[in-house]
């Protein structure tokens, strides 16, 4: 079979079968395929007859196939014969640096992490004596298992036939620009970069991230000037290689894994969404997640296992109602004066109490009455917004006991009107070693808020039960002792998920 005939369907090596055409370009196409031997999802590239540099890609893509880094995708297989020549690697799913720009810039410090975790990443892969050369924001994805994975070391620029002299310069300066757009919503480039607009301009030179976005801090703005502005460096040295970028930036917080638990599993997705990973943006988007069907344990399955119990039980209550019965019966006739025996009087069933339900705040604060009233206010948004890669942190402090500046601080939910708190789930950073108290309340004043639960050494998922009835309209999570991160101590919040079993 020739490569200009494959259609979906079409079965490679006899183990992958190619279903979506997910994108075509200058005679290389993506397919969504399965791999029928292990049943998971895998990304396939095929060339055409034509296509000039399939012997560079297969070449590279075997290079690739031995990187260890989790952050890179692996390569599966690469093959090359007289009828046709394709890559297997695995299938990304999650949200590019462009979706995740979408709505605007990020927080500076969870774009920094992003780009710190591919930086190190590539940094394995030049050790390798394996590059990049064309990063773009469709090649960095947070995906669908909260990791970072840097799409296309090697085999892009293969595929586009990409050389230089300084590969680590080239690669640095990338990653400055993936830097770049992750704080201010712009892209550093001649031209706009898919979805993102360029970088404004000044005198003939491109606007530090400083002077695009309010909020940068110095450090950051320094870090991407010395890896991609060099106009702007004034007396700087340049940033390299990833390996420096990495470095410059160790002690940024990274995007911590969350595991959000679902009341009910989402519908199954049976098709890809569109990609554009060969569009000459060089942008590549990714597919929604699949899921993998319930297992069964046995050649009969679960089902008839459950069933079989059922069974099981109901014969078991027939035999207690028949025995009930004997002895009612039983004493009816045993009655000395013959009088039918009465009726066992029943208690009237009492109504189980009322399920909790989840209830939405209506605001989000960052919280600072000890100091300079807000903390961080325009993420605390982000804790409601049922997304769990975006955060709310505190400021940075010197000790875990806030500097000894301030007793607490915290993030505070308005919920619309006062209600019974049944109890507050809150997703915490991974970082051990905070103290969190929940204060509840009708006012928005800290001495009018009540502390109803507490958890030291709090982290990851935790749930704050209130040992009494406790209601408001006010809901704090109050940080009283924080954790240290990177070097820095610092409280986070991903979710905040408030139970309420009814208005108050």
């Amino acid at each position: 079979m020739s490569t200009s005939a494959i259609e979906p369907g079409t079965r490679l090596s006899d183990r992958f079968r190619l279903e979506d055409r997910v994108s075509e370009s200058d005679g290389a196409t993506y397919w969504k395929a399965i791999d029928e031997i292990l049943a998971r999802p895998v990304a396939v590239l095929t060339f055409a007859p034509d296509f000039p540099r399939v012997q560079e890609v297969v070449t590279a893509a075997r290079a690739a196939s031995r990187l260890t880094d989790p952050r890179l995708t692996q390569v599966f297989d690469a093959a090359q014969d007289d009828d046709r020549a394709y890559v297997v690697s695995e299938w990304v799913t999650g949200d590019t640096l462009a979706d995740l720009l979408s709505s605007g810039p990020l927080d500076p410090e969870r774009a920094a992490g992003l780009v710190a975790e591919a930086a190190e990443a590539l940094a394995h892969a030049h050790e390798a004596g394996l590059y990049h050369l064309c990063l773009r924001p469709g090649n960095l994805v947070w995906t669908t298992g909260n990791t970072v994975k840097v799409l296309g070391v090697a085999v892009d620029s293969a595929l586009y036939g990409l050389t230089t002299d300084q590969p680590g310069l080239d690669d640095a300066e990338g990653l400055g620009r993936l830097l770049y757009a992750g704080l201010t919503g712009h892209w550093p480039g001649d031209e706009e970069e898919g979805t993102l607009p360029a970088a404004p301009m000044t005198d003939g030179h491109f606007c530090t991230p400083r002077q695009v976005t309010a909020g940068v801090p110095g450090y950051l703005d320094t870090v991407t000037i010395r890896a991609c502005l060099p106009e702007s460096r004034r007396g700087q040295g340049a940033l390299s290689s990833p390996a420096e970028i990495a470095e410059a930036l160790a002690d940024v917080a990274r995007p911590m894994p969350i595991s959000i638990p679902y009341g009910s599993a989402p519908s199954v997705t049976t098709s890809a969404s569109p990609s554009e990973g060969l569009d000459t943006d060089r942008r590549r988007l990714t597919a929604p997640q699949h899921l993998q069907p319930a297992v069964q344990t046995g050649p009969q399955g679960g089902g008839n296992v459950l069933n079989r119990a059922l069974m099981t039980a109901v014969v078991l209550l027939v035999i207690v109602a028949v025995g009930v019965g004997a002895w009612t019966i039983g004493r009816s006739l045993g009655s000395p004066d013959g009088q039918e025996a009465q009726p066992t009087p029943t208690t009237a069933t009492t109504s189980p109490p009322a399920q909790a339900q989840a209830v939405k705040a209506e605001k989000a604060t960052g919280f600072d009455p000890l100091g300079d009233q807000e903390e961080k206010a325009e993420l605390a948004a982000l804790t409601i917004d049922g997304k769990p890669s975006t955060f709310w942190k505190t400021d940075n402090y010197n000790s875990a006991a806030l500097g000894n500046l301030k007793d607490g601080v915290g993030l505070l939910l308005d919920m619309g009107k006062s209600m019974q708190i049944s109890d507050v789930v809150a997703t915490l950073g991974e970082a051990p070693g905070a103290t969190v108290e929940l204060k509840v309340g009708d006012q928005a004043d800290l001495s009018s808020l009540k502390t109803v639960a507490r958890v030291k050494g709090a982290s990851g998922k935790t749930t704050f039960k209130p040992e009494q009835t406790a209601s408001g309209q006010y809901v704090l999570i109050w940080f009283t002792r924080l954790p240290a991160d990177a070097g820095k101590f610092h409280g986070t919040i991903y979710e905040v998920v408030v139970h309420s079993p009814g208005s108050a």
